[in-house]
């Protein structure tokens, strides 16, 4: 199979990319940086876009089967309106010259894997939230309900598309987790504000062979919740990461220093609460390789530990 992918310099992107690679199939990549996309991945072949100002380019899909789409500017910043607009385009925009590509195309991919997140349901308290679930009313909700809406104009050119509706993907190498390990291993980890939101979380490798299995099942189409079956309350994901480091994890972060630091991120993504389920993946046999929390960040520290060790590097407490 040979597979396109965006985004993929990033967290998520390089797992794929190199899972897909381990099984054999022939990866293609979009990228603003070709050059640094053929330092990561000397398997695949670059080529060039600005999702921003071009459609995507029609030769990169020449006999392309699958598309992962997972590229966006990050949202874990501080806010202000050149942020918010670059979070928005990178995503609504992004995908809607994508889409344009693909139906320019006389033989169109089978699949599109596109990016969402469970941003999507807004700040829902303890509600159960699905793939059936309503949308929320706030800046990330609104932005993930018009990105997956681009996304969807695929299925009318007869590709399936998938929604990939994506809770906290844990990686001590880098996103929200490689932020959390240094305080906490100092000591100076806890909770979030009242630390009762609930965090939608899953495993880097469970989120890479979700998207695996996602280009291989037709049956799957529309929403997916990437996250693992057992959501967290903050404090106990607090509490958990300080377990398994052997640190305390008593040192809550005040709301208000957050929103000092953070601005309106705070309410929108750090105190939302989102107890989002794979009801989709669970109720099709998928089959969570680590579901629960304490043995997925035991593990990924472990795993970890070991490639810096194999490395020949200490294994460095803060970075």
């Amino acid at each position: 199979m040979k597979v396109l992918v965006t985004g993929a310099t990033g967290l998520i992107g390089r797992e794929v990319c190199a899972a897909l690679t381990a099984r054999g199939d022939e990866v293609v990549v979009l990228t603003r940086d070709t050059r640094k996309a053929r330092g990561i991945f000397s398997a695949a072949t670059a080529f060039r876009w600005d999702p921003l100002v071009e459609t995507a380019p029609l030769h990169a899909f020449d006999g392309v089967n699958a598309v992962v789409h997972l590229l966006g500017e990050t949202v874990g910043q501080r806010w202000n309106a050149s942020v918010k607009t670059r979070i928005r385009e990178s995503r609504v925009l992004g995908t809607r010259n994508l889409v344009a590509a693909i139906e320019q195309l006389n033989l169109k991919p089978r699949v599109l894997i596109s990016g969402s997140a469970v941003g999507f349901y807004g700040d829902r308290g303890d509600e159960e939230l699905n793939e059936t679930s309503s949308c929320g009313a706030d800046f990330l909700a609104r932005v993930c309900r018009d990105w997956e809406t681009e996304g969807e104009h695929a299925e009318k050119l007869g590709v399936r598309v998938v929604l990939l509706r994506t809770g906290l993907v844990l990686d001590p190498g880098g996103g929200a987790l490689q932020q959390m390990l240094c305080p906490f291993r100092l000591g100076l980890g806890g909770r979030l504000g009242h630390g009762r939101q609930w965090l939608p979380w899953i495993h880097r490798d469970d989120m890479t062979t979700l998207i695996l299995r996602a280009i291989d099942t037709p049956e799957w189409r529309g929403p997916l919740n990437a996250t693992s079956p057992n959501p967290a309350r903050n404090a106990d994901f607090a509490r958990t990461l300080g377990a398994v480091l052997h640190r305390p994890a008593i040192l809550p972060v005040p709301a208000f220093a957050m929103r000092l630091k953070f601005g309106e991120f705070t309410d929108v993504a750090l105190l939302a609460s989102q107890r989002a389920v794979p009801n989709k993946a669970v109720s099709s046999g998928f089959c969570f390789a680590h579901p629960l929390l304490a043995e997925a960040l035991a593990h990924l520290l472990e795993t970890s530990k070991r490639k810096s060790e194999m490395k020949g590097g200490a294994h460095v407490a803060c970075a």
